[in-house]
């Protein structure tokens, strides 16, 4: 049985809660977009699991949003499709229905990661494409000096690259996605070179890592980074980043190909 929170959030983050203001932070960057498509391999009819407010979707013709929170569905524009209610875990949809799936930002959320990324190889023919982030490499962005507790949290809740490969089984390539320095979708990294945009309550918001600590650790964020901005200090150690184009951190797409599909390509070039 699904376990989830009033909003129909499934894991461990109630949407319903902090998720008002996402879609005013989180605008798909045309970028990251490319990087996705390029990823889906031309895939018409895709399934886009833990779809939230519609992210991305224009990377596929037709596209099949699933999404179990109410906060996140009601977000969706108009010209969307209208989005699917249920969980990554048991997906509503025949053997083999899509062309490919994709899942962004999202695997983290899943109560069982592997059972959730089953279900995505068993209803997709072809690609099945995971932006996400590297667990390992979570803690090596400068935010950690600031506030370790939410990176020390990112870090427990992404789940392994090898995990989730050996879960969708087939032909897996990972790939870093690089962060322009204007990212419109705003999780944590894409602030990368600027900073004072995490001051912002409702951009931190936007960001699911930050509803797992409490107001402590952030009261001490929000000061110390201001401090560090006010007096230079935070430019003097990171100011490079401010001009860098882009930034290659955690943020990497897990892709996979299935068995048959390789086989039929090998078969194909003899």
């Amino acid at each position: 049985m699904d376990v989830r929170s009033w909003d129909g959030s499934a894991g461990d983050v109630d949407y319903g809660a902090i998720g008002s203001g996402y879609a005013d932070f989180r605008r798909p960057d045309p970028r990251i977009a490319r990087v996705i498509a390029d990823a889906l391999e031309g895939a018409r009819t895709v399934v886009n699991i833990g779809a939230g407010s519609g992210s991305y979707e224009s990377a596929a013709t037709a596209v099949t949003p699933v999404e179990p929170s109410r906060s996140m569905r009601a977000q969706r524009s108009e010209a969307l499709p209208r989005a699917v209610d249920a969980v990554a875990e048991d997906l509503p949809f025949a053997d083999g229905e899509f062309d490919g799936a994709m899942t962004l930002f999202s695997v983290h959320q899943w109560s069982d990661v592997e059972a959730g990324l089953r279900e995505m190889r068993r209803v997709t023919r072809g690609p099945a494409v995971v932006l996400t982030c590297d667990p390992d490499r979570v803690r090596d962005f400068w935010l950690y000096e600031y506030a370790p507790e939410v990176l020390d949290t990112e870090a427990r809740r992404y789940p392994p690259l090898e995990k989730m490969a050996a879960a969708l089984g087939g032909t897996g390539t990972v790939r870093t996605v690089p962060i322009p320095l204007d990212c419109t979708d705003g999780f944590n990294e894409a602030y990368y070179g600027r900073p004072e945009m995490l001051l912002d309550p409702a951009a931190r918001q936007a960001c699911s890592a930050w509803s797992f600590v409490d107001d402590g650790v952030r009261e001490r964020f929000t000061t110390r980074l201001r401090d560090d901005l006010d007096s230079g200090a935070w430019d003097e150690r990171f100011g490079h980043l401010r001009s860098r184009p882009f930034y290659e951190g955690s943020l990497v797409i897990v892709r996979a190909i299935p068995e048959h599909r390789t086989e039929e390509h090998h078969d194909g070039g003899t």
